[in-house]
């Protein structure tokens, strides 16, 4: 089970006034069971520029998808689980980066990692806890909290080669194909 993450979130009173509409654990946790990443999903946007009225929570009540809507955002914060356990789940019947699932390309010539996919965005990583290595097609590099990482719509992995969990928030914006 993933750490909760204390979620504020603002908006406005019927006469217009800032408010604090929200404050607790966010509701959109996404654990799917041991060895598999867990998605704590923290807002969502389907238009640019976004639309900041009303005060209704775009993470309730939807599947969880790895791409933002087209012309959307998403906020999330993802724990990765030790490769030693990550790795096996990936491999399995049933896995969500199989060539069918939704906005995952699988690099099946590329055997260094079976999480190798690729969306149409650019990503906003921020590593919170932890050490991951970011993989690309040619080339890896470690990152450890407080790093930064650009992801621009490359093909790509993530592999935590500790016996802990690394925690990593991503903003991802929809974006034109490569």
């Amino acid at each position: 089970m993933p750490r909760p993450i204390r979620r504020v979130v603002t908006g406005h009173n019927a006469n217009g006034r800032a408010v604090f509409i929200s404050d607790g654990p966010a509701p959109a946790v996404f654990d799917r069971g041991p060895g598999a990443t867990a998605v704590t999903e923290l807002w969502e946007t389907g238009a640019t520029p976004a639309s900041n009225a009303g005060n209704a929570d775009p993470t309730i009540g939807r599947p969880q998808r790895l791409p933002p809507p087209k012309n959307g955002s998403k906020f999330r914060v993802v724990e990765y689980p030790p490769d030693s356990q990550r790795v096996a789940a990936l491999r399995s019947p049933g896995s969500s980066h199989d060539t069918k699932s939704e906005g995952y390309v699988r690099d099946l010539a590329n055997k260094r990692h079976p999480g190798f996919h690729k969306t149409d965005t650019i990503d906003y990583a921020i590593v919170l806890s932890g050490e991951i290595y970011a993989l690309m097609d040619e080339g890896e590099l470690l990152l450890k909290a407080g790093d930064v990482l650009i992801q621009r719509g490359t093909n790509h992995a993530w592999s935590n080669r500790t016996e802990q969990p690394c925690s990593v928030a991503f903003v991802l914006i929809d974006a034109e194909p490569v």
